[in-house]
């Protein structure tokens, strides 16, 4: 299996020969025969000489490769071109992303192997699961905002599984990668955000994340790229995810608002004015309102996802009639618990509850699977 370890650099002339002759004489030879070493500098014509220095080393490791932005694309764009060409050009199988500065041990390379060997899409180098740190000699002020930082993209995004959202040592398939490179295109993600954006998304997608402990240190040579633009740019992405998601709900309740005055108009209609069985008109009219809810659905809440074939039109919408069915056997089932257990007097609390809770598993179904992505 081929392995690129994709380095970006700016400025890194006194770090990136050093972390070069490190790897390969000191870490390679420690990895598994079955995996193919090899290095890409991706320098975004450092004014430093940085790229001199790669191709110094060149002359003495022919797996080391260079890449040359002729103008500062940022740590995403950087990644994202060397993927690009780790993949389409040089065959890659796992790519890593590591940085140029120390800050990441080059010693637990082969355990990130090990992870991706056993089944793992994506392991991340943790700072905050067993056997992971930070350095102990940061400022209390840094060390709070590393720590609440990470908590509050989990908290944000709701996903807790996971310990350590903005590493940036990472080991990625090249699979994972070709289901997300177009995506991963938009500017927003030519910095910093690149990290959690890309987490994000594969999580989304399903793909299986793993992570292993690193210790991370600070960077002995050169200056930190990290600024107020960082903060700024992931505080920006993770809420404007939020957003996003939340108008999505608000879509769904307002169509679920609508099927259920189609169904109260329609049962009146049918019973009252025509004059139909009450067992008819009670079917008839939550048959409507289920049209209704799967259109609008399909044309507003879900629309990125929009169903257009009519072979997927027919099979979703049999899926979303069990799924209303579903959601009515709640309603019914919940009633009848209720009552059996707390009485008659409660029974608005009871259809209250039990709406929740349908609605809630219905949004689940609609999004992992009749919309799924």
């Amino acid at each position: 299996m081929k392995v690129i370890v994709i380095i970006p650099t700016y400025n890194e002339r006194e770090n990136i020969g050093k972390l070069i002759e490190h790897l390969e004489t000191k870490i390679f030879p420690k990895v598994p025969k079955k995996f193919e070493m090899n290095i890409l500098v991706v320098d975004d014509s450092s004014p430093d000489g940085t790229a001199e220095e790669v191709r110094k080393a060149q002359k003495s490791y022919k797996n080391v490769h260079l890449l040359l932005n002729k103008k500062k694309s940022g740590l995403g764009g950087a990644y994202l071109k060397g993927m690009e060409k780790s993949v389409d050009e040089l065959g890659a199988d796992i790519m890593f992303e590591m940085d140029a500065d120390f800050s990441h041990d080059p010693e637990v390379i082969p355990q990130f192997l090990q992870k991706i060997d056993s089944g793992s899409q994506l392991v991340l180098g943790s700072r905050y699961i067993k056997g992971g740190s930070i350095p102990e000699d940061w400022g209390v002020h840094r060390k709070l905002l590393s720590l609440f930082g990470n908590l509050t993209i989990r908290i944000i995004l709701t996903h807790f599984a996971i310990h350590d959202w903005t590493t940036g040592y990472r080991a990625v398939s090249s699979d994972l990668f070709q289901a997300l490179r177009h995506e991963m295109k938009r500017d927003e993600f030519s910095g910093y955000t690149w990290q959690i954006g890309f987490l994000h998304k594969a999580v989304r997608k399903g793909f299986k994340v793993a992570e292993v402990p690193i210790k991370f240190v600070d960077r002995k040579y050169g200056k930190s790229k990290l600024g107020v633009e960082y903060i700024k740019n992931t505080l920006f992405y993770i809420f404007s995810i939020r957003l996003i998601e939340l108008q999505q709900v608000a879509k769904f309740a307002v169509v679920g608002t609508i099927g259920f005055i189609i169904n109260t108009l329609a049962f009146q209609l049918f019973r009252v004015l025509i004059g139909l069985s009450a067992y008819l008109s009670v079917t008839l009219a939550f048959e409507l309102s289920v049209i209704s809810n799967f259109n609008l659905n399909n044309l507003w809440t879900f629309k990125e996802r929009k169903i257009s074939s009519l072979r997927g039109y027919v099979s979703k919408f049999f899926q979303f009639n069990l799924a209303s069915v579903g959601s009515l056997l709640i309603q019914n089932i919940g009633m009848f618990v209720g009552k059996t257990l707390f009485g008659d007097q409660y029974e608005l609390l009871y259809l209250v509850v039990s709406i929740g809770i349908g609605l809630f598993l219905n949004y689940l179904i609609y999004t992992k699977i009749i919309w799924k992505k």
